[in-house]
């Protein structure tokens, strides 16, 4: 019992930190666009303007999936995942527009979040009973194809009954 009331500590505080900064990005984006770059960031990053449209709709879809009770699981790894790929790509596009002389904290941020984004995830999966790695008892060797080759041979067995 400890060990889930932990986990589900674990999981809102990095699901909170991830979501808050979801919500400063689509303020960011929608309200304060010249802010920290007077051209707008997305012009400074040199990407198109129709981008920020799908962003933020992506982001507020992807926190609607997260912070939502009874959202299907499969939703929220969408949204997970969307989130991996989105937080990637600003600290490579900030590295790309050299944004590292100005601050390194321009790259660092994103994969700072990133990280939490992954422990979120983790517990994530842990809370839903699906456990990753060694706890799995991910299976290696000469057992691993054992569930296929029982398929298999009742597959043949029942052809060669007909």
């Amino acid at each position: 019992m400890l060990q889930s009331k932990r986990d589900r500590i674990v999981y809102w505080s990095t699901t909170g930190i991830v979501s808050a900064v979801m919500v400063y990005s689509i303020l960011n984006f929608t309200l304060f666009d010249r802010f920290p770059f007077p051209e707008g960031g997305f012009v400074h990053l040199g990407l198109p303007g129709y981008f920020k449209v799908e962003l933020t709709t992506a982001k507020i879809l992807g926190l609607c999936a997260l912070l939502i009770p009874g959202v299907p699981a499969k939703i929220k790894e969408f949204a997970y995942f969307g989130f991996g790929i989105t937080l990637l790509s600003a600290a490579i596009a900030h590295f790309s527009s050299g944004d590292v002389r100005i601050s390194p904290l321009f790259v660092i941020d994103p994969l700072v979040f990133l990280s939490l984004l992954a422990v979120s995830y983790s517990r994530f999966l842990k809370m839903n009973g699906e456990l990753i790695g060694s706890e799995a008892g991910v299976r290696s060797g000469a057992g691993a194809g054992r569930g296929a080759e029982r398929v298999l041979a009742k597959g043949l067995r029942s052809d060669h009954a007909s």
